[in-house]
């Protein structure tokens, strides 16, 4: 049976960052699908994330590091959260920037701390398995691992990484826990399909919990310039010389996430460990993925994202996914596989197959100067 305590000094990271430009136009710049709500659950993805965290993190055990540019709307669908639980990025430096601050500014805080980082896009189901988890992760972090949570891959797909396990750990309160062999980052098809059926790999979830000794002593190693920049933040930031060091140091970071800046390197050594989660899992990284976790409207197979079913009408259509944003009725005659969003300023029209692509698109949309629509 899982726990309903909280997990004593344990911190959940919530990097709330991207402009998830493979839903485009839904997602923009400006309002990310983090803030959006995509499965009509009636809660964003942010929110969503932090109501599975507070079963193990507490109320006052999540820190959210987003742009300074979405720290109002996170405020708004977070009222909760204390002023010091969100940390303002002045401009993207990548995941171990942002999840390196945040342990660093925790460490000032509160000491060696355990932190897990949990990303605001992800769509989990699973509560209790979700829960059990994090709870094994906490308890090999504490032995002195970098751990993630690995996910049972459901299909072959080549949009997300793998993790290679290995042996036990051996842990008590962590029997599932198993040594990482090693990480690969979006294989083809071909070597997807020979990871499923090996029964050792599982998908990268990017979620890593450590203690911020050991997760902040690999960065020294591994990245020395970086971590430097962010202990010279994090010991600014509860002081008046925050905004100051700030913008004199964040500009010059390295640029690098956390699987390339600690996991893999770290992995290679025996230091990485991975706990797999039974739990279902997306990342939603396309409107073709999305697709997947809503309900169909009929035996054709449709989707509708947001508005409501009679905001579009279909005849003879099937597999379709349709965003109807814009106020105006969608119609569809004769068509399969399809995605279409609309919105006010911008109609997307591409097809199911094809939307791993649209992040292409929006590199033409840039390129055109058409900023206003990103």
């Amino acid at each position: 049976m899982t726990s309903t305590t909280v997990i004593d000094d344990f911190f959940a990271i919530v990097p709330a960052g991207g402009a998830g430009t493979r839903l485009w136009p839904l997602s923009r710049q400006g309002r990310p699908k983090f803030l959006h709500d995509l499965t009509g659950s009636g809660r964003s993805l942010l929110q969503a994330t932090a109501d599975r965290l507070t079963p193990v993190a507490g109320a006052d055990g999540i820190v959210l590091v987003t742009g300074q540019r979405h720290v109002a709307a996170c405020r708004e669908q977070l009222p909760a959260l204390a002023d010091d639980a969100v940390l303002a990025e002045p401009l993207p430096r990548d995941s171990m920037a942002a999840i390196g601050l945040a342990a660093a500014v925790l460490e000032e805080r509160h000491g060696d701390v355990v932190v897990g980082s949990f990303a605001a896009d992800q769509v989990v189901s699973g509560q209790a398995a979700f829960e059990q988890a994090v709870r094994e992760a906490v308890v090999a972090a504490r032995a002195g691992f970098v751990v993630t949570i690995g996910i049972a891959a459901s299909r072959p797909s080549v949009a997300f990484g793998y993790v290679r396990s290995g042996d036990p750990l051996g842990l008590d309160g962590a029997p599932t826990a198993l040594h990482v062999r090693g990480f690969t980052e979006k294989p083809d098809a071909a070597t997807a399909r020979e990871y499923l059926a090996s029964g050792e790999f599982r998908w990268n979830a990017g979620i890593f919990v450590a203690r911020t000794s050991v997760l902040l002593g690999h960065l020294a190693e591994q990245r020395p310039a970086l971590h430097a920049g962010l202990r010279e933040i994090a010991a600014a930031w509860d002081t008046p010389a925050r905004d100051e060091v700030m913008a004199a140091v964040w500009p010059g970071l390295e640029k690098i996430a956390i699987d390339h800046a600690v996991a893999e390197p770290v992995a290679a050594t025996g230091g990485v460990a991975v706990v797999p989660g039974t739990f279902g899992w997306d990342d939603v990284g396309d409107f073709n993925s999305l697709a997947a976790l809503l309900p169909s409207l009929d035996d054709a197979g449709d989707k509708v994202v947001g508005g409501v079913p009679g905001d579009v009408v279909r005849i003879e259509t099937g597999g379709t996914v349709v965003v109807p944003g814009s106020g105006r009725v969608v119609a569809l005659l004769g068509v399969d596989d399809l995605v279409v969003v609309d919105t006010p300023d911008a109609l997307l029209v591409t097809t199911r197959a094809r939307a791993q692509q649209v992040k292409s698109l929006v590199d033409a949309v840039r390129e055109r100067g058409l900023d206003d629509l990103l």
